[in-house]
């Protein structure tokens, strides 16, 4: 395989993008996935609409992220495509039904005339936050853990991601998303309800730094190159400050939730952990795009193809920015049960 010029850089600068596009997403989609998930803990009917009004501007945007990455592993990885797709096909089924289900709750809960109704379906706006944000992690853990292939074809079976490392992925990211939604809450609204996100906060964050040691410490002993690349030099050197800055971001976490500096920091130090998380698992899988066997370059498309693709994204990307920033921007100023409806 011929691996100078154009054949060599265009499928990093991909990687980067779907990288780039899978993690906003997270950033996007993890905090009001987390939000829906919290209305477990929540039973306060008016402290949910106010919990849901925080989200209600912006959430139904957040999966063009997901859209732009499954697109680009479609269109310029379509090696990875037609190799992870067959090992996935349950778990992206399942949290497609979920994120759908999530949905048409979101949409049907406010328009309910009885309370038993609109319990009904905020059962299922929660139901599908957890269920989605758990078949994300079963999909990355799946993936990090490696898919049986031979000859550039999935030769395992259906139920492959009923697989510890996978469901405990599954649990981290659940865990994760629901700490991103605690967060947003202390930063977007006040008075008891506040508080009470402060307290939970606290507890995801001890359990979310727990998993991110688990974590840390399974993935590298999954496969001989996962470990190489934690420890080999250089690239050392990137993975040495990561758990520094973990610890560095919990003392601010502890800081930031007992009042002491602004209320929107816990939510920029869990989106720190996530960044510290996804850049170590980056790290750990570098260049593999369907790990153990298959890399970048082994699964792209013919350099023609990336190029035209990166005309349109160079388009799109700049697109979908603006109109996810004028969301964020129709709202501004904690949210409480006397706030405006967004709905």
């Amino acid at each position: 395989m011929d691996l100078t010029g154009a054949a060599y850089w265009l499928p990093i600068v991909w990687a980067v993008l779907a990288a780039m596009a899978i993690f906003i997403y997270i950033v996007l989609d993890g905090f009001d996935l987390g939000l829906g998930i919290l209305f477990f803990a929540e039973r306060n009917k008016t402290y949910r609409n106010v919990m849901v009004q925080t989200i209600a501007p912006v959430w139904d945007g957040n999966e063009t992220w997901m859209i732009f990455g499954g697109a680009a592993l479609y269109g310029v990885f379509p090696n990875a495509y037609a190799t992870i797709l067959p090992a996935l096909y349950l778990p992206v089924l399942i949290m497609l039904f979920a994120l759908i289900m999530r949905g048409v709750a979101f949409e049907f809960r406010s328009r309910m005339h009885t309370e038993a109704m609109r319990d009904v379906w905020d059962i299922g706006f929660c139901g599908g936050s957890l269920v989605a944000a758990i078949m994300q992690g079963v999909i990355l853990g799946t993936l990090v853990s490696g898919i049986a292939v031979e000859n550039n074809a999935f030769v395992g079976g259906s139920f492959d991601w009923l697989a510890p490392f996978p469901l405990f992925c599954g649990l981290a990211v659940a865990v994760g998303y629901t700490l991103l939604g605690a967060t947003w809450l202390v930063w977007r609204t006040e008075s008891t309800l506040q508080d009470t996100m402060r307290r939970w906060s606290g507890l995801l964050s001890l359990a979310m730094l727990g998993m991110i040691a688990a974590v840390s410490l399974w993935t590298p002993a999954l496969h001989v190159t996962y470990m190489q690349n934690w420890t080999d030099w250089p690239r050392i050197l990137f993975v040495a400050p990561v758990p520094v800055a973990v610890l560095v971001l919990a003392l601010v976490m502890v800081r930031a939730l007992r009042g002491r500096v602004s209320r929107r920091i816990p939510f920029f130090c869990a989106l720190g952990w996530f960044f510290l998380s996804f850049s170590g698992l980056g790290i750990s899988i570098w260049p593999y795009i369907v790990p153990p066997g298959m890399t970048i370059w082994q699964a792209s498309a013919p350099p023609s193809s990336q190029a035209f693709l990166l005309v349109g994204a160079a388009v799109l990307i700049p697109l979908i920015l603006s109109y996810t920033a004028f969301a964020y921007h129709v709202f501004r100023g904690p949210v409480n049960e006397h706030s405006e409806s967004y709905h």
